[in-house]
Order: structure tokens, then C-alpha cells, then sequence
């Protein structure tokens, strides 16, 4: 039995839990995992992987025959459906897409940004017993529009040392080169430090269990890192023009991720709130992951009774959530009100695996409430961008003096005599 809570707005909400930073056993483990691999190169790889995954492999690279071998047993119409979705993945974050810039003032004096993409790119994609094309997809192809040249995929193996055809099919459909059959924590270590086989990146992102979620954090400086995503959330803010049934199914399709995962309803209908919590309900028991959905729905599932539109719409910014579906009267119409959320979705049809799997935009998006200051993985994520300046000898003789001033402000007297120098008549050695 199971009662979704609906409880009235309080000043005080939020779905922040706490952050799974693992317990220190966890973090010596994956520490040790590291310097194996700094030291060892492959032969930890291999080592480690018949340790967790139980195969004992002969290459970790995957073929090209395997690739092949992937795509023609992969279902006809589904590689079509990765295709499709991949192109409207890739035409999203082809807008993102910024050129270099420069101006130029009436003194010549010339300012201006660059944009240069990172030279390579790993993206960790989880093994166990699901597959994940779409994380795929929505790692690899930012990084692709973004210009990135080397692409570096690493996952753990089955037990047959293979990889699954819908991930080789979609990392086949995203361009990716280099495939590697090794995961957890022992991977990340070798996309950090490199080894005989395996070059480093510059930077790492894609999800993956605590002990991955760890390797992260302390290859993080080393290189760069995505982020370190917690538990899935959705929150629906509706009114009295949603239907229940779908309302609770859209919950429960992030409750079934984790049982950490939250759910949230937020709503001006007082009857749609007890109708969807029977819905819950009734819907839970025919999900096949119901265990993992019912512990989620049990610890943080909830329904927020709101007394108007406005105030619901303060709660879903309190909330920061990492999907935001309205459901509401004019509900495009209530979007610029939106603060916080790490993606929303208008509308009745817009429900959340349309974005999570279809649509285009990025499904890495900020949890655990950091959608106040984060924003989903995106085309910037892997660019730098360098500033150029170019002063002239007119803006320079303009302002030296005030430069110099500012310098010695901050007790910086070389600063100022580095300015300072270019005011003197040089003189030339004969």
C-alpha cells in the first residue's frame, strides 16, 4: 500500500538530498583503483575488469568487426529510431554553436574572444544489466558539434566481454572512433592519467555509479569533469486541466530510475491531487522496476496543494528541479516566470521522455536543486574561449597612467613599471 503525501505549501520546500559521497571504504578503494592504474597502465585495466565484471579479456578496444557485428543484429526499425533521434539531438546543439569574435575601436585598438574546442573528450556510458544509447547520444554529439576531434567511449563489458548492440549502434551513429571495453573506476582513472593503450582526454563526462561518481572527483583538476549528477527528479506544476493518469505516469517514469529519485507534484487542484495519488497507486503496481519506484515514491514523493497559480509557480522555482513539466491553462504563457529548472516541458504532449530520449535538447541536466546556478550539458561545456587583446600605441599612451595608478594600488610596482617602460624613448643598442 502506498499514499503519495499532499501536503499544503510551507515556506519551507525543498528536494535537496543529501549528496552520495560515498562511504570512506568506497573512497580508498577507488583512490587505490587510481594510482593501480597510473602505475600499471593496461595491465590494471585487464586486471580489474576480470575482477568486476568477470571476463578476462584478450583486447579491451572494440573492433570494427564488433561494431558491424552490433548493428546488424540490432533491430532495423530501432537503429532508425537512434538515427532520427541523433539528428535531432545534433540540429539542437548545432545552435548553440558561437563563432570567434572582434572589435576594433576608433583608437585601433582591437578586443575580441576565441573559441577553440577541446582536443579530445572521454564519455564513461554504465554497463550492469541496462543499456544506454541515449546517454550516448546526448554526450557524444555536443561534443561533436562542438568541434571536438578525439572522442574516447568507455564502458564495462558482459560476461561475454561484449558491449551492448544498442550503445555500439549509437556510438556508431554519433561518429565515435574509439571504443574501449572498460568501466568503473579503472576507467576513469585511464581517460585521466593514460596508458600504454589508452591516451588521456581533457576532459570526462556521462554518469556512473559511486565508484565512478569518486574517480571523477579526484581526477577533477586533472582534468575536466561534466558534473557529478545525483538522483533523478521531475516536478509537475499542473492545474485543474491535467488528467491524473497522465500526471501520475509521468511520475512515475522518473521514479522508477532510483529509489532516490524524486517526484513532485505541484498543483492548484486539490482534486487532481487526490485523483493522482490514487493513480500513483494504482499505476505502481503494474510497473516492472515496481520496487525501485514504490521506495522512491514512499521517501520522496509528494504532492504540494498550492492556493493559486503563482504561489505553485514559487515552489517549482524553491524547487530548482531537474525536469519541470506544466501542465496548466496557457502554460506557454507561464514559462518566462520559470526561474529555476534544469529543463521544462510545455504542455500536455510534452511529456518527459520526449525530452529524455527524442526531441533534441540535452537530457544531462543539474539535479539535487542546482539548477539555481547549472545548466544542462551543452555545446560551451566543450569549448574554451580565450580572450584577445590587441592594444594600439594611441590607447596605450591614453591610458598607461591610469594603468600604472591601479597597479601600485595593489602594491604591484613591477606591474606599473612594466607599463611605464613603454612611456621611455627606447633606446637601441648599436
Amino acid at each position: 500500500m502506498i499514499d503519495m503525501r499532499i501536503q499544503k505549501v510551507t515556506d519551507d520546500i525543498s528536494i535537496q538530498r543529501s549528496v552520495d559521497n560515498g562511504t570512506e571504504e568506497q573512497r580508498k578503494i577507488v583512490l587505490e583503483i587510481l594510482e593501480s592504474v597510473r602505475r600499471e597502465g593496461d595491465r590494471a585495466l585487464l586486471a580489474y575488469t576480470e575482477t568486476f565484471d568477470g571476463i578476462k579479456l584478450d583486447r579491451m578496444r572494440v573492433s570494427e568487426e564488433e561494431i558491424h557485428e552490433a548493428i546488424q543484429s540490432f533491430d532495423p526499425k530501432l537503429l532508425k529510431v537512434l538515427e532520427e533521434a541523433a539528428k535531432n539531438i545534433r540540429r539542437f546543439h548545432e545552435k548553440q554553436r558561437r563563432e570567434t569574435w572582434i572589435t576594433q575601436d576608433e583608437n585601433g585598438t582591437i578586443l575580441g574572444q576565441k573559441f577553440t574546442s577541446l582536443d579530445s573528450v572521454g564519455v564513461y556510458v554504465p554497463g550492469g544489466t541496462a543499456a544506454y544509447p541515449s546517454s550516448v547520444l546526448m554526450n557524444v554529439l555536443p561534443a561533436k558539434v562542438a568541434g571536438v576531434k578525439r572522442i574516447v567511449m568507455v564502458s564495462p563489458p558482459d560476461q561475454n566481454g561484449k558491449l551492448p548492440a544498442g550503445v555500439l549502434a549509437a556510438a556508431h551513429i554519433a561518429g565515435v572512433e574509439e571504443i574501449w571495453k572498460v568501466g568503473g573506476a579503472q576507467a576513469i582513472a585511464a581517460l585521466a592519467y593514460g596508458t600504454e593503450s589508452i591516451q588521456p582526454v581533457d576532459k570526462i563526462v556521462g554518469p556512473g555509479n559511486i565508484y565512478v561518481a569518486l574517480a571523477k572527483r579526484e581526477v577533477f583538476g586533472k582534468v575536466d569533469i561534466d558534473m557529478i549528477a545525483g538522483p533523478s527528479e521531475i516536478a509537475v506544476l499542473a492545474d485543474d486541466t491535467a488528467l491524473p493518469h497522465e500526471v501520475a505516469a509521468d511520475l512515475l517514469s522518473q521514479a522508477e530510475h532510483d529509489p532516490r529519485a524524486t517526484s513532485v507534484l505541484v498543483t492548484t487542484s486539490r482534486t487532481l491531487a487526490e485523483e493522482t495519488a490514487r493513480e500513483v497507486e494504482k499505476q505502481l503496481e503494474q510497473l516492472p522496476r515496481k520496487e525501485i519506484a514504490k521506495q522512491s515514491i514512499d521517501e520522496y514523493g509528494v504532492i504540494y496543494l498550492a492556493p493559486t497559480m503563482e504561489k505553485a509557480i514559487e515552489v517549482v522555482n524553491q524547487i530548482a528541479p531537474e525536469h519541470l513539466e506544466i501542465v496548466a491553462r496557457n502554460a506557454l504563457e507561464l514559462v518566462p516566470m520559470i526561474r529555476h529548472a534544469g529543463a521544462i516541458f510545455v504542455g500536455r504532449f510534452s511529456s518527459e521522455p520526449v525530452g529524455d530520449y527524442f526531441a533534441g535538447p540535452n537530457h544531462v541536466l543539474p539535479t539535487n536543486g542546482t539548477a539555481r546556478f547549472s545548466s544542462p550539458l551543452n555545446v560551451d561545456e566543450f569549448i574554451k574561449k580565450s580572450s584577445i587583446i590587441y592594444y594600439s600605441e594611441t590607447s596605450f599612451r591614453q591610458n598607461a597612467e591610469k594603468i600604472a595608478a591601479f597597479a601600485r594600488l595593489e602594491g604591484l610596482e613591477a606591474h606599473a613599471r612594466a607599463i611605464e617602460s613603454r612611456l621611455k624613448k627606447p633606446v637601441r643598442p648599436e
